[in-house]
């Protein structure tokens, strides 16, 4: 009996596991996006708005795809490089076990990939469980 016990714990936990908002997840999501959609181009301020739509829907479908329960909240900022300064914060009343926030700046700057570097996009993503 303790066995058993022992074992609905475990599943229990595993479940959680399963459902837990994961960063690693989210990076790998975000990250992919942001690479299929801009790794190639140029800065070209017509094309923005369409970029920004890209990547935040597609960072939407893939993470609704993970079937978790979370409502996501994806945001999306282009800037062409010119060495002006960019500051962006967020702030969150929520619950702080179960929520989770992630940030990416693309691309990172000691990135060994052969990325265009004429432009900064910087992407969060919100989960709120429900």
């Amino acid at each position: 009996m303790a066995d058993k016990a022992r074992g609905t714990n475990l599943d229990e936990g595993q479940a959680g596991e399963e459902s837990a908002w994961t960063v690693e997840e989210v990076e790998k999501i975000v990250v992919e996006t942001l690479d299929a959609t801009l790794k190639d181009q140029d800065y070209v301020e017509e094309k923005v708005p369409q970029w920004v739509n890209a990547v935040c829907e597609q960072a939407m479908k893939r993470l609704a795809e993970l079937k978790k329960p979370f409502k996501y909240i994806v945001s999306c900022v282009i800037m062409q490089r010119t060495g002006a300064g960019i500051h962006t914060a967020t702030s969150s009343f929520w619950d702080t076990v179960n929520d989770g926030v992630f940030t990416y700046v693309w691309p990172k700057e000691k990135s060994k990939e052969h990325v265009k570097k004429s432009m900064y996009a910087i992407v969060t993503v919100f989960g709120l469980e429900f």
